[in-house]
């Protein structure tokens, strides 16, 4: 039975409509973007009075359009925590604090979680458990955004932990069977969570070492798409590493068994099924669950499953092109969730420790280049055949050219083909653009208790301070908003 994802949007044409009447014209004052961006598309020669008129980060008029039913207070509230989440200071203190000693003493602890609780968890987290997901997941479609479902769980050493986090992830597929039809674009797993890491880590190293002697063999390893490149990070393994015990092959088989049945859930529930990033050392075996798995359960048109591709790493251009030509003469639809990286610390760290460069790019600069240029690949790729790409992104240039090149390449907004994505708790502005604009947009909900998140908003943390460009805007514009309030309240005094 071919899988059929749940909503569409109907394919356009045409350019992007101008937004200019419900965006602040932009004045001396304003340090916003202009309301409408005009976006010159290569090689293509273009009528200076008919641009492409793509979405842009602008600050809508007073704030009314986006927190016109938050209350002061939370307005308030949710101004502070993005202020403290953009201060590196601050930001580097909790990290140091969450990695510390102290966290080792029971009434620190709780007080971190409490504090943690009613600020960061309160604003970047969709709830505790799947009922509080639900009812965000309800918020959001009630104002024409989806939600990506994921139950915060993170590294497992043994089945027992991996066979209780499989059944974690079974319910909130369960649970989207009681949201609107819809509402949710999809599921968030980690491979971590339902296979030891160890056993990651022992496939990874394998892989690596099959890949530098093309005539060693795997025995167990299946169909699968192209998992390394010429400019892969191989620094992981650098001596023959022993084959897999019968033991470690039993384990192998129960934990793609457990993928396997999540992949069923999410097949009878008509929802995909994302598949989260990690670190390299590990990726490679991440990315052959993935990658067997979607050939497993190949689909008509639209894929089930979606892997994750991290930009800052420097081979993921070259990865993303490999495993799209694969899938390719294959006829697989291939699924990618563009991202660009929350593991720059410690990617940075372990090259260094060996001796090697860093697997990251050099530059934000040329983070943004290689996701700008991933997206490009993917949308000329979709244009004329099958897949689909979510851009989890939070930055405006990278929204509006990929914005401008969906209607340039004649895909339009089709959202069975892209959609755009933002965390929950950030970037309002661009998620409520995009959505007006006619584009599929989700934002991504983690949920779950306060101490399962914990190592969720750290990575948040690091991976976003002093670069919040679109929640910088979000700010600007929760300041102005609560500046009108106050002076509505001083005049009616």
């Amino acid at each position: 039975m071919a899988f059929r994802r749940i909503s569409s949007l109907p394919a356009s044409k045409q350019a992007v409509r101008s937004i200019h009447s419900r965006v602040l014209r932009p004045d001396a004052s304003s340090s916003s973007a202009s309301a409408v961006s005009s976006v010159d598309i290569p090689g293509k020669q273009q009528d200076p009075n008919t641009k492409v008129l793509v979405p842009s980060c602008t600050v809508v008029e007073n704030g009314r359009g986006l927190f016109a039913s938050k209350s002061s207070a939370k307005l308030l509230k949710s101004f502070l925590t993005l202020e403290m989440a953009a201060s590196e200071p601050f930001v580097d203190l909790g990290t140091w604090i969450y990695s510390s000693r102290l966290m080792k003493s029971p009434l620190f602890r709780q007080m971190v979680f409490g504090v943690t609780k009613v600020t960061f968890f309160d604003h970047f987290v969709a709830g505790t458990n799947n009922q509080e997901a639900g009812e965000t997941v309800k918020m959001l479609w009630n104002e024409g955004i989806k939600g990506m479902l994921d139950y915060g769980l993170e590294h497992a050493f043994d089945n027992a932990s991996c066979d209780k986090n499989m059944e974690a992830f079974i319910e909130t597929i369960e649970s989207t069977k009681s949201l609107p039809p819809s509402s949710v674009s999809s599921v968030v797993a980690k491979v971590t969570a339902i296979c030891p890491i160890d056993l990651l880590r022992r496939m990874s190293d394998l892989l690596r070492w099959e890949y530098k002697e093309r005539s060693y063999n795997l025995p167990w390893k299946m169909n699968t798409l192209p998992l390394l490149s010429e400019s892969s990070p191989l620094y992981h393994t650098l001596q023959k590493p022993e084959p897999l015990s019968l033991q470690e092959e039993r384990d192998l088989e129960l934990a793609y068994n457990r993928l396997q049945k999540i992949i069923q859930k999410c097949h009878d529930a008509n929802v995909p099924l994302v598949i989260d990033a990690e670190e390299t050392w590990i990726q490679p075996a991440i990315d052959y669950f993935t990658y067997s798995a979607s050939i497993m359960h190949t689909t008509v048109d639209s894929p089930l499953i979606y892997g994750t591709i991290q930009a800052y790493l420097k081979d993921a251009h070259e990865r993303l092109v490999l495993a799209k030509k694969a899938a390719d003469k294959m006829r697989l639809p291939m699924g990618v969730k563009l991202v660009r990286g929350a593991y720059m610390s410690a990617e940075s760290q372990v090259a260094a420790s060996l001796g090697y460069e860093s697997p990251i790019h050099n530059s934000i600069r040329h983070t943004h280049r290689c996701y700008n240029d991933c997206a490009s690949f993917m949308l000329d790729e979709l244009a004329k055949g099958p897949g689909s790409l979510v851009l989890a992104t939070h930055n405006c240039e990278s929204g509006k050219l990929a914005a401008t090149k969906a209607i340039d390449s004649g895909m339009g907004k089709d959202a069975q083909k892209l959609q755009f994505a933002q965390l929950y708790g950030m970037s309002e502005i661009m998620s409520y653009e995009l959505k007006k604009e006619g584009f599929q947009v989700s934002k991504y909900l983690p949920f779950g208790p306060v101490e399962q998140i914990m190592p969720y908003l750290v990575r948040r943390a690091e991976e976003n301070k002093g670069v919040l460009s679109t929640s910088s805007l979000d700010r600007e514009l929760m300041k102005q908003e609560l500046q009108r309030r106050l002076r509505a309240a001083f005049l009616r005094r």
